[in-house]
């Protein structure tokens, strides 16, 4: 029997979950679907700048585990640039952090944060 995976502790989810060309077909074939965990190493490695094991850290995982997420997600995104498919984010064995947390970058953490607040405010409100 294999052994469970293991949560990926992830900042705060897209902004935008999908991408692609705007002439794309809507069918199956024409998207390729990449996980949030995967979308997490693309903006820690390449956006922030961090190294693999600087990622690992923050996401709670080995760092071979980051090396082939951030494999399959480079993989990903050359397959919707150069096959012209709508790159989609969703899914994926995560869990989102509380944004309290000295390790994540504040801005995506707060901005988690805060939309946590508003959707809790907005509940409090109704009933």
């Amino acid at each position: 029997m294999p052994r469970p995976r293991k949560w990926r502790k992830v900042c705060c989810l897209p902004d935008s979950s999908s991408f692609g060309p705007l002439d794309s077909q809507i069918k199956d074939d024409f998207f390729v679907i990449m996980s949030v965990d995967e979308y997490e190493t693309i903006r820690l490695i390449d956006l922030e700048g961090r190294s693999q094991e600087e990622c690992a850290i923050q996401m709670n995982v080995a760092r071979t585990t980051v090396q082939g997420i951030y494999s399959d997600a480079r993989k990903k995104i050359a397959e919707s640039l150069v096959n012209g498919k709508v790159l989609r984010i969703e899914g994926g064995d995560y869990k989102l952090c509380e944004g309290d947390e000295k390790c994540c970058n504040g801005s995506s953490c707060n901005r988690q944060r805060i939309f946590n607040e508003f959707i809790n405010n907005k509940e409090s409100e109704t009933k």
